[in-house]
């Protein structure tokens, strides 16, 4: 599988697009013909989820519905309607001596894709990979292999159908485990791994690759009330970065809130929570206020929950919250809710986040909603790509230098 990817990413800069876009509009369009089949083998992976041990918010991420498959294709569409990066002039000099220096967008090469769960990734995740020109190799879990199956099948049709390299797109059909282990030795053959998917999974894929890796490890995420906040901003926020879609990387994890509004909007909050079924872990000034919290340990504070708990921390000031953002936090996305200009200055200064929020909810930090499109994934890395990868994150470039006989003396 690895050679014959490396050598469609080989032809992959050359397929115009043109033929990319026709690629994912026949995807589209045969996911929208195959519904049923997709659901029917959807039901299996969901039938089967409680004997993997899956818990309610990750059998959610499994799930697919009509709305959700239609937003595969809403997706897919999308990502057709975005410019070809692939052979962008980035920047173009021409030097004293009258050669052209031009620094060109290209493809990566092939992309090694592993992810859990969520079967909506494999044609996400084959969408950006093709419209960046490059060649993936696609691993899901064994939980949803049923839907990534039938998912294949119909990216593979959809590229014979359009004269896509026939290795570009190809799915792992083993759940062995060990496989995935040999792919990350193939540094020779595959560009970079991208792992999306849980802590466990992420640090284990980047102790083994042999090639670069673009990753998260986690997504503790948070929202800080601050003393100039708007009440009825911050609950609407708040419920919004939390409850939304608990099981994501993006969703809330921990409430930091100024000291000055504490005894008044602490409550409110709190009761907002816990009407949606939230246990609240708090630190000692939390539990005096709000007897219903449960006092929070150190883990707590580092704890990416991924369901109905969040934890509390007030802060005497701005620059206190930040220094306990910045030592908590995953480097995801974070939020502030504040009136006032200087303090959300401040924050989004000085918060070392993939995404810094104000006045909105952390779930906005996301490929579609940024307008990237679908995307692969969120990067909390600094170096090549961070937040969300997009099409052109998924691209790197080289220099194309045109002269007339110049030679250097």
């Amino acid at each position: 599988m690895a050679v014959r990817a490396k050598a469609a990413s080989l032809l992959m800069p050359g397929v115009s697009g043109a033929q990319k876009n026709a690629w994912l509009e026949r995807t589209a369009q045969l996911i929208e013909e195959k519904n049923e089949s997709i659901l029917s083998e959807n039901q299996k992976d969901i039938t089967a989820a409680p004997d993997f041990g899956l818990t309610p918010a990750e059998t959610d991420r499994l799930l697919l519905n009509s709305k959700r498959i239609g937003e595969i294709v809403t997706a897919l569409r999308e990502i057709a309607m975005f410019p070809d990066p692939v052979g962008n002039i980035i920047e173009s000099t021409i030097r004293p001596n009258g050669i052209e220096v031009q620094k060109v967008r290209v493809p990566l090469g092939v992309v090694f894709f592993i992810y859990e769960s969520r079967p909506n990734v494999t044609p996400d995740a084959a969408a950006i990979c093709i419209k960046s020109g490059n060649a993936v190799i696609l691993r899901g879990g064994k939980e949803a292999i049923h839907s990534n199956m039938v998912l294949a099948e119909i990216l593979s049709q959809a590229a014979e159908e359009t004269g896509l390299p026939k290795d570009a797109v190809q799915l792992v059909q083993t759940t062995d485990r060990n496989a995935v282990g040999e792919f990350l030795k193939m540094a020779d053959k595959i560009t970079v791994t991208i792992p999306r998917g849980g802590e466990s999974l992420i640090r284990h894929v980047t102790a083994e690759a042999a090639m670069p890796v673009i990753k998260h490890f986690a997504g503790n995420c948070h929202v800080y009330i601050d003393q100039f906040a708007d009440p009825d901003i911050a609950e609407k926020v708040l419920v919004n970065s939390k409850c939304q879609r608990m099981g994501v990387c993006n969703a809330a994890e921990s409430l930091v809130i100024h000291q000055a509004v504490a005894v008044s909007l602490l409550p409110r909050l709190a009761n907002a929570l816990l009407q949606r079924n939230i246990e609240l872990r708090g630190c000692p000034k939390t539990c005096s206020l709000f007897p219903e919290a449960i006092r929070a340990t150190e883990i707590d504070f580092k704890t990416e929950f991924h369901g109905p708990v969040i934890s509390i921390k007030i802060v005497e000031s701005l620059n206190e919250a930040i220094d306990h953002i910045n030592c908590y936090s995953d480097g995801h996305t974070e939020a502030i809710i504040t009136k006032d200009i200087n303090s959300a200055r401040e924050f989004t200064t000085r918060i070392d986040s993939s995404a810094v929020m104000v006045n909105t909810s952390t779930r906005f930090n996301d490929g579609g909603q940024f307008g990237l499109g679908a995307e692969i994934g969120i990067s909390t890395d600094k170096f090549h790509a961070r937040g969300p990868c997009g099409i052109k994150e998924l691209t790197t470039y080289k220099y194309i230098v045109y002269g007339n006989g110049q030679i250097r003396e």
